[in-house]
């Protein structure tokens, strides 16, 4: 991508290749926070015939591997924005968030800053894409409670929010919390990675609406691309439930697609069976997280049930500030850090996001995070684009559905770090352990919090 001037390239058509005679032709309107436009995204392809392309985020720890400081600061400098929307007033905090974005060997400290007198809001991450963007936006507040969406079907509670998203791969999502966090008058935050048509947001504040009304949600991503005619739906929503609906955002502008979307197949990497079989090692990080198990389980598509409890700190079914403590994370993340054989990646699964970036974030220097993903991308080794490669494989947590890693080159990495929320059977984790003896680590580290 051109090293384009953050100031210069405002409400000017920017072409961005794709791949073949596929591009993407967008202006920015809006850059709160100046950052160059290489630093938000690479475009990819998506095998989905619903969406042809995808911004590959360079922020979330996603599709592409990043510092780990840079996702959980990011969810900091949406929360500074929102802040100064709601306030009128430039942040205090923004001058220190982007010193630390800038340099990347400073150590990111998420203590919250925005005061309670002007916000007590609920955050809704979406899954499985924002459930770590969503955690470190909630960081930022003083007081506020927070849950993500899920795609899991949960046996012991029935959810109390259910809505679609019609462009995913995996449409349905579900809200496994207590009434009671719903029930009341608080602003809702509804935290998502990007906004192409708000679609996704306005099913879910219909949904929200029409059992819980209240009189003002905010919509929060890093991208937004919502063209006019989004927007006006968005107005119209307001309009039609007498509400208020605020979005934030780090770049807001709007996008053409130039070009006839190919038909296009998954390709993945082809594991050799002669190459050396990397070193393994299970890690359990109960005894740091035992009394933070909530005993819930969860039945698979395939009707295969998992009788380990989920992980409290996650937020899946609800967590407000006042029950928050990094302290187990530290010490977990301090013995894993000595099991480190060289330069390391940390590996989240689906959902599981934010505890696995956040105890990379403490886990020493040369350390980069990314997470495993249901989004099908082609392929294609250029430098622009954002899925240089792809290992495909069945999630070990439930077979009957496909994940993918992208952007892992050979050798790049001396070990590997996996977290699961879950104890998972080793036998589930062979297709993956497969694909990723291609990369030629010296180690591959199993960990997950609940199960020995």
């Amino acid at each position: 991508m051109k090293d384009l001037h953050t100031l210069t390239y405002l409400n000017k058509k920017i072409s961005l290749p794709i791949i073949h005679n596929l591009q993407m032709d967008i202006i920015i309107e809006e850059n709160p926070f100046h950052l160059p436009l290489e630093d938000f995204f690479k475009m990819a392809a998506r095998i989905n015939k619903k969406r042809a392309f995808l911004f590959v985020s360079k922020l979330l720890g996603k599709h592409l591997p990043i510092e780990p400081n840079k996702g959980l600061l990011t969810g900091f400098m949406l929360a500074a924005r929102y802040e100064e929307i709601i306030t009128g007033t430039i942040s205090p905090q923004r001058e220190e968030i982007m010193a630390i974005y800038r340099d990347s060997a400073s150590q990111f400290l998420d203590k919250p800053f925005i005061s309670s007198a002007h916000a007590n809001p609920i955050i809704i991450g979406f899954a499985e894409t924002a459930t770590g963007l969503g955690h470190s936006f909630f960081r930022a507040f003083k007081q506020a409670t927070f849950f993500h969406t899920t795609r899991e079907n949960v046996n012991e509670l029935v959810p109390i929010i259910t809505f679609e998203e019609e462009h995913s791969h995996a449409t349905s999502h579900r809200c496994y919390v207590e009434e009671d966090i719903l029930d009341n008058l608080r602003e809702i935050i509804l935290v998502d990675d990007e906004l192409t048509t708000g679609k996704t947001a306005i099913n879910i504040i219909r949904d929200i609406h029409q059992k819980y009304p209240r009189d003002k949600y905010t919509v929060v991503s890093i991208l937004d691309w919502r063209s006019e005619k989004w927007q006006l739906e968005m107005e119209s929503l307001e309009q039609e439930l007498q509400i208020k609906v605020q979005v934030v955002s780090l770049l807001k502008g709007s996008f053409e697609l130039i070009g006839v979307p190919l038909n296009l197949v998954s390709q993945t990497e082809i594991t050799e069976t002669n190459r050396k079989k990397p070193q393994l090692e299970y890690i359990s990080l109960e005894n740091y997280v035992k009394e933070r198990i909530v005993p819930i389980t969860s039945t698979s598509l395939a009707g295969i049930k998992n009788d380990y409890g989920y992980l409290k700190d996650t937020g899946r079914f609800g967590i407000h500030m006042d029950e928050l403590t990094d302290d187990w994370i530290r010490l977990a993340a301090n013995d894993l850090k000595k099991k480190r054989v060289g330069t390391t990646l940390c590996i989240g699964t689906g959902e599981f996001m934010y505890i696995p970036m956040k105890l990379a974030s403490y886990m020493g220097e040369n350390i980069f995070y990314q997470s495993t993903t249901r989004s099908p991308i082609y392929p294609n080794n250029e430098e622009h684009y954002g899925a240089k490669n792809a290992f495909c494989f069945s999630n070990p947590e439930d077979l009957d559905i496909v994940h993918y890693l992208y952007n892992i080159d050979a050798k790049q990495y001396d070990d590997i770090f996996l977290f699961f929320e879950r104890k998972v059977s080793e036998d589930r984790l062979a297709e993956l352990l497969a694909e990723l003896t291609a990369v030629q680590v010296k180690k591959i580290n199993i960990v997950y919090c609940s199960g020995r």
